[in-house]
């Protein structure tokens, strides 16, 4: 038996996945007790437009944070900012339409990304009968076949009625034994996701901290560009924080910087500690099954961190990239961006937009090739 204050907290990001209307917001707030869409036009409209934020205490005592992401094909540069600090995911799909184009999208990302633990809930279970929730379980495992989520649960829940929500909260629980922790030692980085102001405070940014610490007082710089600023207060879970670690959901109060300066996309991190740069040499690989070979020189969109950025794939050791192919390539950048070896990213065709496939980054600060 392990007593508290013993052994060290581990810190962990549950993240929601998911076609529109297939009640990712509604399972978070039954969970939680929390409304994660904010937004007046979200809340009018009854989907999610922007990344939900909130944070609940699993049977075991451990405190989880979550992010729930929209599930709307217009919006899911929103839902790729939001996914670069997930941990554990719930791919979620309504037991009254099963797997929608959303739902393939948003498992092919979470593949590309190399998250490995989550699990399937089948929402909406009030709403239809035993044999049809039996054929749509049957689908989801077809469609999760040779990625992550095979041979992972399919937890039927009604939101509404209640169903199944202790289940979701066990087996997440079990899950936090098997993630792997945190780098806390390594340089901080924190991917900006959303950068606001509160009166008598100043600039505040959000994000998941994915490596290392930051401490009250510590001087930071945001990449890319030279703007420089000091923390002057952190926040987890909405309670202040005098350190912050990898795994963290974190607001951040930046004094010396003003909410103009800084965009979603932006990384905190310590200064002259990383290097601003237009190009990036990395490994890609297309999905098995989108409809389009992509030639030399097609300009993309690139997705890393949680920052989007227009570019060129320049392939080094071919002419043009099948479905399923991989290559070596360098991404000529129309803005610039940092980035460290291995950080993994995803790419989408510029138009019309769908995902076309992903990668790492092998050098982030390379001579053209």
């Amino acid at each position: 038996m392990k007593l508290k204050g013993c052994f060290k907290m581990k810190h962990f990001i549950v993240g929601t996945a998911g076609h529109i209307d297939h009640g990712k917001t509604t399972l978070i707030k039954a969970l939680t007790g929390r409304e994660t869409d904010r937004l007046k036009e979200e809340q009018k409209r009854g989907i999610s437009i922007e990344l939900g934020f909130t944070y609940f205490d699993l049977p075991s005592g451990k405190r989880a944070g979550i992010i729930d992401v929209p599930g709307h094909e217009k919006f899911v540069k929103n839902m790729l900012a939001g996914v670069i600090g997930i941990d554990i995911v719930i791919l979620v799909v309504a037991a009254d339409e099963g797997v929608m184009p959303q739902t393939k999208e948003h498992l092919d990302i979470l593949q590309l990304l190399g998250i490995k633990k989550g699990f399937i809930v089948l929402t909406k279970i009030d709403l239809v009968d035993e044999e049809l929730m039996e054929l749509v379980m049957e689908d989801i495992k077809e469609h999760v076949k040779n990625t992550f989520l095979e041979n992972t649960p399919i937890i039927p829940v009604s939101s509404i009625k209640n169903i199944g929500l202790d289940e979701v909260r066990d087996n997440i629980d079990n899950l936090t034994e098997e993630i792997e922790e945190r780098n806390v030692k390594d340089m901080p980085r924190l991917p900006i996701d959303r950068v606001f102001t509160i009166s008598g405070f100043g600039t505040i940014v959000t994000g998941t901290l994915i490596s290392g610490t930051f401490k009250v007082g510590d001087e930071v710089e945001i990449f890319p560009g030279n703007k420089r600023g000091r923390i002057r207060s952190l926040q987890v879970h909405d309670e202040a924080a005098d350190i912050v670690e990898a795994g963290q959901r974190v607001a951040m109060n930046i004094a010396g910087l003003k909410k103009s300066s800084i965009d979603r996309g932006n990384v905190v991190a310590p200064i002259d500690s990383m290097k601003d740069t237009m190009m990036l040499d990395v490994k890609v690989k297309l999905l098995e099954d989108i409809p389009k070979i992509i030639e030399n020189r097609s300009r993309v969109r690139l997705y890393i961190g949680t920052q989007e950025i227009l570019c060129r794939i320049v392939l080094l050791d071919k002419e043009e990239l099948s479905p399923g192919e991989s290559a070596y390539a360098q991404l000529r950048l129309e803005e610039s961006t940092v980035a460290k070896r291995g950080d993994k990213f995803i790419l989408r065709f510029y138009s019309p937009m769908f995902t076309i496939g992903g990668g790492e980054v092998l050098e982030p600060n390379p001579n053209k090739k």
